[in-house]
């Protein structure tokens, strides 16, 4: 069997008609969470949180980089603030990320060894690292986000805009930037 007809056969025993209440699109918490696309956060970020589904929108990329102040990930906040209520957005890293140990040319050697042209690489993303969002320290990383999203003149200024670390071994997070802390916020009582 291969891996597509092992993920269909798995989603036939998944199905129990009625299990599963519809959700509203909007999140019920309204906050987004911007994080990395790593498999050891998937089932395990959400719960160390204490969310769970339909609670928060949640956006993906390699190393939770903000490379394109216009490109998806903007994209998707804008669409997630003023299209699904959301009223907070939380930037969150993790520990080991492997976007911290990027080697721009060992990946251009291996793109070419499976076909891709020097050309199309060289035409296309000329700067692999910057293209890449190639970072060395995570924490770093995730305060710059913080920044950029904070700047971006597409995300208003009464939406808090949170830093943390998450550790994908033990699940604990550490808070790198505190949006409530900026200009003219007041964090809000729970």
């Amino acid at each position: 069997m291969n891996l597509l007809d092992s993920i269909l056969s798995a989603n036939r025993k998944f199905i129990h008609p009625g299990a599963f209440p519809p959700l509203p699109k909007n999140p019920k918490k309204q906050f987004a969470i911007f994080t990395c696309m790593d498999t050891r956060l998937v089932d395990f970020l959400e719960p160390a949180m204490g969310i769970k589904r339909g609670d928060a929108k949640v956006i993906k990329n390699a190393g939770n980089t903000l490379i394109d102040p216009r490109g998806g990930v903007i994209r998707s906040m804008v669409v997630a603030i003023f299209m699904l209520g959301v009223e907070e957005i939380f930037v969150i890293g993790h520990k080991d990320c492997g976007m911290a140990d990027v080697n721009p040319e060992k990946l251009k050697g291996d793109m070419i060894a499976r076909g891709i042209s020097s050309e199309a690489i060289e035409t296309h993303v000329p700067d692999l690292a910057k293209w890449l969002g190639a970072f060395t320290c995570p924490e770093e990383n995730v305060t710059e986000v913080v920044a950029k999203i904070r700047a971006n003149p597409l995300i208003p200024a009464d939406v808090p805009i949170h830093g943390l670390i998450f550790c994908p071994n033990d699940g604990h997070l550490e808070v790198m930037v505190d949006g409530y802390c900026a200009k003219g916020f007041n964090a809000p009582q729970s």
